[in-house]
């Protein structure tokens, strides 16, 4: 089996039903720091929390009731999906759909970030994350424009 280059795990992501209460948690028990933060089209909230010393990343998830993600809360879905950084996202999503993985949500834009999620055997979310390459050429031309 052949793996591109540009496939590299960057994180975990979990689902977290108060995001205070999760960030008070991890930040003082867990000695974590908040190293980026943002808000999703659809309404979600996302912290990224890393430990010194460490290139791993654990990213909190706050999905409210509108959200297109939202699902009631139940044990076993605290683990909210592994991201992996891709060159290609519609690539990497039909790659992984003709080899076993099951379709969650086809490919979109957000900001400037393509997304895609795939499900693994087990029914865990597996998020391909890479930069919106037409957002990409849009602003290129959009500068030469200028």
């Amino acid at each position: 089996m052949i793996v591109e280059k540009n496939l590299y795990f960057r994180y975990t992501g979990i689902r977290v039903r108060n995001l205070k209460r999760a960030l008070h948690f991890y930040k003082r028990t867990m000695e974590m720091r908040e190293s980026l933060r943002g808000k999703m089209e659809h309404g979600g909230i996302w912290v990224e929390l890393k430990s010194a010393g460490s290139a791993q990343r654990l990213e909190l998830n706050y999905y409210p009731p509108r959200s297109k993600f939202f699902e009631k809360f139940r044990i076993g879905s605290e683990l909210d999906h592994l991201a992996f950084w891709v060159k290609d996202v519609e690539k990497q999503y039909e790659r992984l759909l003709a080899n076993g993985a099951r379709r969650a949500v086809a490919p979109f834009s957000d900001h400037r970030y393509r997304f895609a999620f795939v499900r693994d055997p087990d029914g865990i979310w597996i998020e391909l994350i890479g930069r919106d390459k037409r957002q990409i050429k849009n602003g290129e031309k959009a500068q030469a424009t200028s």
